[in-house]
């Protein structure tokens, strides 16, 4: 090894000088113009690749300039690696989801809740139906990502049998998904960030006064939901007895299919960590298959050499790893529950590399704080203040590409300005949870939305049109803020600063 380069790495202040504006303007201009590029030249086909090239690209633009403030270069490298670190439960979720809807496919778990919801569903009130089930599941797992990769998928899989548009079921599905996720203290981020906003406030608190956006929000998407229903007009639906008869053809439709289902829930109150609910849950049905799905499994596996036992195993191990292949010999049938395995989150997994290491190179260098200070000593007025926190967590959503990073900043840098305010911190949660978190899922490359377009199946951009709650959380938040309506002050909320007297 040359020690003279090891010498001249370490050379440079690891603190580095601070940024200009243009400095941690520049990174942000060249991560536009590569993700406009590539989506300009490859359209649809951009997920597949070439977004994780230009995420990549730019994130090196960023560390070349960081390196010019003198950053030294394991500085800059260690922040990449561990802004990679912080992904490692969601990459790991992503996995798991992918074994889950592989195996729940082979185990008829899907398809039975597909047969079971073409029988009692009309198209009528099935956007509807499909937010307010999804709301329910998010309230008791506490997990958007949980709730739109097992029930979201069965609905986008109704929606296509039932011949309704998937993007606008995917649009309910987030809607309802992301309303629960909010609203339950079940959620990482309901619990995170009362935590980072701190002076006192509790997550009781915060649920409580989130419930004044996201209420209003969900009632005015369901509203919206329904009356697209009334005016659904189905196109290519298969008749209902031809897919309930094809779908029995390949699978043995049944309750016990809905246990793997019963079991995630069961984990979920039990509070077991998500990956391992989700593998549990994939793993038990993979061997539930193997008991109650013999035809499927054994086409599947397409194998007659390989005995009973060797062929449940490969089965597991095949689902899990690469999916579910269905075999029924109608084409509808088929693509619809050909899904799954870890292998198919791998460019997802890929995408949110990417965007994390440039998030972690622009906040280790100082870029993203630069940007976002201006906004905040700018902001004059209240409307205006909680303007710029909507504004700065969306922003950090299309920049960064992470939820935590939307959610962690604001909370820091807003909670002294709105403390000098006088406005409780609650005030200031509600409007990083209305930005931060949850129009995350809208943005191709954020970690939220990667991981949703991928389990769902259907483009961001085809589904952000119908995300009625996501888009109007914020709207709200920010109307909100100007009139005065429903922003307590620390007066009000009783709510202790950090510097008050312990009793």
């Amino acid at each position: 090894m040359d020690n003279r380069s090891t010498e001249a790495d370490r050379a440079p202040d690891p603190a580095g000088r601070p940024p200009t504006m243009l400095d941690a303007v520049l990174p942000v201009v060249v991560l536009i113009a590569l993700l406009a590029t590539t989506i300009v030249l490859f359209g649809a086909q951009a997920m597949d690749g070439p977004l994780q090239v230009a995420l990549l690209l730019s994130a090196a633009f960023a560390a070349l300039v960081a390196l010019k403030n003198g950053f030294a270069m394991t500085a800059v490298a260690d922040a990449a690696i561990g802004g990679v670190t912080t992904a490692m439960a969601p990459i790991f979720m992503l996995l798991a989801i992918g074994a889950l809807i592989g195996t729940w496919n082979m185990a008829g778990t899907i398809p039975s809740v597909v047969d079971f919801g073409i029988r009692l569903m009309s198209p009528t009130w099935f956007y509807l139906a499909t937010a307010v089930v999804c709301a329910t599941v998010g309230l008791i797992t506490g997990s958007s990502w949980t709730t739109a990769g097992t029930l979201g998928v069965a609905f986008v899989g109704m929606s296509k049998v039932m011949g309704l548009p998937v993007e606008v079921t995917a649009g309910a599905v987030i809607c309802g998904a992301y309303f629960g996720d909010k609203m339950t203290p079940l959620s990482e981020t309901t619990i995170l960030v009362p935590k980072l906003v701190g002076r006192g406030l509790t997550v009781a608190q915060h649920v409580r006064n989130v419930f004044w956006t996201s209420g209003p929000a969900l009632a005015i998407s369901l509203v919206i939901f329904f009356f697209m229903g009334l005016n659904a007009q189905p196109q290519g639906r298969l008749d209902t007895a031809a897919a309930q008869e094809a779908l029995g053809n390949v699978f043995h439709l049944s309750v016990l299919n809905l246990l793997p289902l019963l079991l995630l829930l069961i984990f979920t109150v039990k509070q077991i960590p998500p990956f391992l609910a989700l593998l549990g849950s994939a793993l038990f049905a993979g061997i539930l298959a193997t008991f109650t799905q013999h035809a499927a499994v054994t086409a599947f596996v397409h194998e007659p050499s390989l005995g009973p036992i060797a062929t449940g195993l490969k089965a597991i191990f095949s689902a899990m790893a690469t999916g579910f292949v269905c075999r029924s010999g109608a084409p509808v049938i088929d693509e619809l529950f050909t899904r799954g395995g870890m292998a198919s989150m791998l460019s997802t997994v890929w995408l949110i590399l990417g965007a994390l290491s440039y998030a972690a190179i622009m906040e280790h260098a100082g870029f993203l704080r630069r940007i976002i200070t201006p906004v905040v000593t700018r902001a004059k007025r209240r409307g205006s203040l909680i303007l710029a926190v909507n504004s700065t967590g969306i922003g950090l959503n299309v920049v960064a590409g992470d939820v935590y990073v939307a959610d962690v900043l604001p909370s820091r840098m807003f909670r002294d300005e709105f403390a000098r305010r006088g406005l409780a911190p609650q005030t200031l949660a509600r409007a990083v949870e209305d930005a931060g978190t949850v129009t995350a899922v809208l943005v191709p490359w954020n970690t939220s939305g990667a991981y949703t377009a991928g389990v769902l199946g259907v483009a961001t951009g085809a589904y952000l049109p119908y995300c009625f709650f996501n888009i109007l959380s914020p709207i709200l938040d920010v109307l909100y803020g100007f009139i005065g309506f429903k922003v307590p002050t620390v007066a009000q909320a009783g709510a202790p600063s950090d510097d008050a007297e312990p009793r």
